[in-house]
C-alpha cells in the first residue's frame, strides 16, 4: 500500500448501492482500497461483485455490524481511514411486518461501528481535517415523513419518520450527529432520494415490475397508485457520496436528490410501454399502512458545496435500468425462485 492509499470499508458493499459505490471507487480511484463487510442476509448477493472479486485493491469480509468483536477485529487489522455505512435493512414493508431486524441493524449496528471507530481512530489531533478518519452515515430522504403536493426536504428539515424503518434510519442518524457532538468523530450525514438501477433487490418498486411484467405476471400498486418520489439513478448517488468523502464538511448533512418526481403509477405505465406489455397487467392492492404521500429533496447545498450535479436524468436512467434486467434475467430469476439464497449458504456459510 502506497502511502498516499487511503482503505475504506464499506459497511453492505454486498447490497444494491453498496456494490455500485464499490464498483464505482475501483473504476475511478487509484488512491482507494476497499473492505467490504457484508453478513449477506437476502438482499446482500456476492454475485454482485464477481467481476471485481480478483482486485488487489478489495477484500470482502462476511460478518454482522452488530458482532462488535469482528468488527473491532476488522479495524484492527486493516486500519480503514474512511467508514461508508450502507448496512440496512431497507424495506418498508419488511418492517411494518416486522420491525425487530431494522432495530438491530440500523440502530444497534450503526452504534457498533460508531463505538469501534471512536475507540480505534486517534481524534486528539486534527487527522480527520485532512481527509483522513471519516465517518459517512448514509441514510434516507423517508427521516422526514412526508410533504404536501409543494415543499423540498432540506437539510434542516426536522426529522419525522413514519414507519419503523424511517423511524430506525433516523434513530442511526442521531447516534452519528451524537458521536460528532460528543465525542468528536468525524461524521458526516447523507440522505437520499429514492435509489433505482442494476443490482437493485427485485422487492422494491422498480426492479420488481420490471422482472413482473417480463414474466407476464400481475403489477401490484398500493392504493391509488398516486404516491410521488424522487428518482436517482444509483451511480449518481454514489459520485455524491464519493464527493462528501473527499470533500465534504464534518458534522454536516447532505441531500441528494435529482428532482425526477414521478407517481408510482406513472413508473410502472413507464416500464410496460418500454416492455410493450399490457396495463391490463396492473393490480391495485390494499394501501400499505401509514404510506407517505410524497418525497422531494432538495440537493442545492451539495451542487454548491461538493460541486455535485446528477448526471443521468429518468428517461435515460429508466431505459438504462429496463435494458440491464432484460440482459440480467438470470440473476434476477435466481433471487426469485429462492436459487440464490441456497448458493450463498453453500458458498459462504460459516465465513
Amino acid at each position: 500500500m502506497s502511502i498516499q492509499e487511503k482503505t475504506i470499508l464499506v459497511t453492505g458493499g454486498a447490497g444494491f448501492i453498496g456494490s455500485n459505490f464499490i464498483k464505482l471507487i475501483l473504476n475511478q480511484e487509484i488512491n482507494y482500497r476497499i473492505l467490504n463487510l457484508d453478513e449477506l442476509t437476502y438482499a446482500g448477493n456476492i454475485k454482485n461483485l464477481k467481476d471485481i472479486e480478483d482486485n488487489p485493491k478489495y477484500k470482502f469480509i462476511r460478518g454482522n455490524i452488530c458482532d462488535r468483536d469482528l468488527v473491532e477485529d476488522v479495524f484492527k487489522e486493516n486500519r480503514p481511514d474512511v467508514v461508508v455505512n450502507f448496512a440496512a435493512e431497507s424495506h418498508v414493508d419488511r418492517s411494518i411486518e416486522d420491525p425487530r431486524a431494522f432495530l438491530d441493524t440500523n440502530i444497534i449496528g450503526t452504534y457498533s461501528l460508531l463505538e469501534i471507530a471512536r475507540k480505534c481512530w486517534d481524534l486528539s489531533g486534527n487527522n480527520h481535517q485532512q481527509l483522513i478518519n471519516r465517518f459517512i452515515q448514509v441514510s434516507t430522504d423517508e427521516v422526514y415523513g412526508e410533504l404536501g403536493e409543494e415543499g423540498y426536504f432540506i437539510e434542516e428539515t426536522p426529522l419525522a419518520p413514519n414507519s419503523p424503518f424511517s423511524s430506525s434510519k433516523a434513530s442511526g442518524d442521531m447516534l452519528a450527529r451524537s458521536y460528532y457532538r460528543t465525542y468528536g468523530l468525524p461524521v458526516i450525514i447523507t440522505r437520499c432520494s429514492n435509489n433505482y438501477g442494476p443490482y437493485q433487490f427485485p422487492e422494491k418498486l422498480i426492479p420488481l415490475m420490471i422482472s413482473n411484467a417480463l414474466e407476464d405476471r400481475e403489477l401490484p400498486v398500493y392504493g391509488n397508485g398516486l404516491n410521488v418520489r424522487d428518482w436517482i439513478y444509483v451511480e449518481d448517488h454514489c459520485r455524491g457520496v464519493l464527493k462528501v468523502i473527499n470533500n465534504g464538511k464534518i458534522g454536516e448533512v447532505y441531500n441528494f436528490g435529482s428532482n425526477n418526481e414521478e407517481k408510482n403509477i406513472e413508473i410502472v405505465k413507464i416500464i410496460l410501454n418500454a416492455l410493450d406489455k399490457p396495463e391490463s397487467l396492473i393490480k391495485y392492492v390494499e394501501d400499505r399502512p401509514g404510506h407517505d404521500r410524497r418525497y422531494a429533496i432538495d440537493a442545492s447545498k451539495a451542487k454548491k458545496e461538493l460541486g455535485w450535479e446528477p448526471l443521468v436524468d429518468f428517461e435515460k436512467g429508466i431505459k438504462r435500468t429496463i435494458q440491464w434486467y432484460i440482459d440480467n434475467q438470470e440473476w434476477w430469476q435466481e433471487i426469485k425462485s429462492g436459487e440464490y439464497l441456497k448458493y450463498y449458504d453453500r458458498m459462504y456459510k460459516g465465513r
